[in-house]
């Protein structure tokens, strides 16, 4: 698999509000998308800074995968999203050199695109997400 570079950085937050600001504020930020996905427990909203782009999530409750994460670790990085031109053909090339999945198949992520999961525990202890290009 080639990945055509990262598509962006997922940090989880407390407040989605005030982390939009921030990145707004110090980094010239523009709100590109935000969505609350109930489904997967959380708010997103998508962040432009220059050409590259930054996912903040915020945990709809505690018991979320987001709201866990922020109650063992804080606030910080989430994840790491490597842009690919084919997620379907990422993952199962993922496997083949041995890489834990956590999504066998693709599905649909936030703001509709096509996106897989890889676990830490394959990609020495970050959660890594391939997703559609396009």
């Amino acid at each position: 698999m080639e990945a055509r570079g990262i598509h962006h950085v997922g940090i989880a937050v407390a407040d989605l509000d005030e982390a939009v600001a921030t990145y707004e504020r110090y980094f010239g930020g523009r709100l590109e998308h935000r969505v609350r996905v109930e489904e997967q427990g959380v708010e997103a909203a998508s962040i432009r800074v220059g050409a590259s782009r930054v996912e903040l999530l915020a945990p709809l409750g505690d018991d979320t995968p987001v709201g866990k994460f922020l109650a063992r670790r804080g606030p910080g990085m989430h994840h790491v999203a490597y842009a690919v031109d084919d997620v379907g053909a990422a993952i199962r090339e993922l496997a083949r050199h041995g890489a834990e999945l956590i999504d066998e198949a693709p599905r649909r992520g936030m703001f509709g695109l096509e996106v897989a999961f890889v676990h830490p525990d394959s990609v020495h202890g970050v959660l890594t997400e391939v997703v559609s290009s396009g």
